[in-house]
């Protein structure tokens, strides 16, 4: 079973995190002082760990920045009220995977760590991305459906990439933005619905099983089963 370490000084926002994880199947340890936490995270025993950015004793970035000095890979979201960007840059390049703002939806976070164990995972180099009838060769950059190739722009390739590299997985906007766009996430704009639009005309066409999913309320999917 995957072991989640769960760093979190705030009782109630633990017990979110470690009802969330628990409900996906995960193992979940929590601790809510820096230094043990620092402990615990550098045994090596965990395959991933979500980190408060303010701890008591030790702070998240110390422990982020001493786990990736012990050679410690295991994937690691922060989880921060400290929402500027420049705290984002600073956790990010202490070594954290992922950074997440207070209050957060209990799924997306669940989501966001799913998406970093599988990143994480060992395996062959891939060259070519498929789900079913849809690949993506990201030596040639060329992307065909059916054969047929779609002719797309490069962040529609980008885009693509990303969805199929988590086929089945919801995706919220957040999560479409930060990884396409980068990190200053304009809940206003429009630019996803326009470039996913682009995407879906070239994708699924008239005749062809639609892969490209809206879910209502939550984001998009790449549907790899029906």
């Amino acid at each position: 079973m995957t072991r989640i370490l769960a760093i979190e000084d705030d009782e109630t926002t633990a017990r979110e995190i470690v009802s969330e994880l628990s409900r996906h199947g995960f193992s979940v340890e929590w601790v809510a002082d820096g230094r043990q936490g620092l402990v615990r995270a550098v045994s090596g025993e965990f395959d991933a760990v979500t980190l408060d950015r303010m701890l008591p004793g030790v702070d998240g970035l110390t422990i982020v920045s001493v786990m990736r000095n012990a050679g410690i890979e295991a994937p690691v979201l922060m989880i921060s009220a400290l929402t500027e960007v420049d705290e984002r840059v600073r956790g990010l390049r202490a070594g954290g995977d992922d950074y997440m703002t207070k209050p957060f939806a209990s799924e997306e976070m669940a989501a966001r760590l799913e998406v970093l164990l599988r990143r994480a995972r060992p395996q062959a180099r891939q060259t070519v991305l498929r789900v079913k009838d849809l690949e993506l060769d990201l030596v040639t950059r060329e992307v065909r459906r059916g054969g047929r190739e779609l002719g797309l722009l490069p962040t529609e390739f980008k885009l693509l990439e990303f969805l199929m590299r988590n086929s089945g997985q919801v995706l919220t906007r957040t999560m479409i933005f930060e990884a396409i766009w980068g990190y200053h996430f304009d809940p206003g704009t429009n630019l996803i619905d326009v470039h996913l639009g682009r995407l879906r005309r070239k994708v699924d066409q008239p005749g062809l099983a639609p892969l490209i999913k809206t879910i209502r309320g939550s984001g998009y999917a790449l549907n790899a089963t029906s």
